[in-house]
């Protein structure tokens, strides 16, 4: 039998993979079987088992396959001139996700990861894993910006990065319950708390500039 080719392998993967998250998106895992899935891909029972033999690792490979995701982070990190603006920036871009139409089966199939994460060790490492990338970018962003004097020092940069992703952890949530979010206003009481973590003497004198 001949070899497929390296990227004809990825692109059954992924066809697995997408069909996957149209089931869970819809049902959750508990509700979808891998019968479900194969049906969905539209390949054989046996070409998805060489690739994913259970269901639980068609769930850790959803979980992982966020690269492009921290591709696009390093890069808005990368642009920002100063660390202040690189936390702007990342929320901004947290926020665009967040009321993306098109990542709605994504943030489903999140939240569903969530749920299973309280259960099944792997998907806890999975899920755990994939906060690891965003809250190492705000943590160092924060101690520059510490350095520079530009956030108080005496605040924890890993309470202010989990704080953070808490708050877009909650968007998701709620925009996944079909709230009514006014996302720009949002965005703006975080960047209003993230002044308020300036050193008081550079708030003071912001204050008085803003007076004047």
């Amino acid at each position: 039998m001949p070899k497929i080719s390296e990227l004809r392998r990825e692109t059954r993967r992924d066809q697995i993979l997408e069909a996957a998250l149209a089931c869970f998106s819809e049902n959750g895992f508990h509700q979808t079987g891998m019968a479900d899935i194969v049906s969905r891909s539209g390949m054989s029972h046996g070409a998805v088992y060489v690739y994913f033999p259970s269901k639980e690792d068609i769930i850790e490979a959803l979980a992982d396959d966020r690269h492009q995701r921290e591709v696009i982070l390093n890069s808005v990190v990368q642009k920002a001139k100063n660390p202040i603006e690189g936390i702007h920036a990342l929320v901004r871009a947290y926020a665009g996700w967040v009321i993306d139409p098109a990542g709605e089966p994504r943030r489903r199939v999140g939240i569903n990861g969530w749920a299973e994460a309280l259960r099944s060790p792997r998907v806890h490492a999975r899920v755990i894993d994939g906060i690891r990338v965003p809250h190492a970018m705000i943590v160092e962003l924060v101690r520059q910006a510490q350095r520079m004097e530009l956030l108080s020092r005496d605040l924890s940069a890993d309470a202010i990065a989990r704080s953070l992703i808490a708050f877009f952890q909650g968007f998701v949530l709620q925009v996944t319950w079909r709230e009514k979010i006014d996302i720009d206003a949002c965005v703006a009481v975080v960047d209003r708390m993230l002044t308020g973590l300036a050193p008081v003497e550079r708030n003071s004198r912001q204050s008085r500039e803003g007076s004047n």
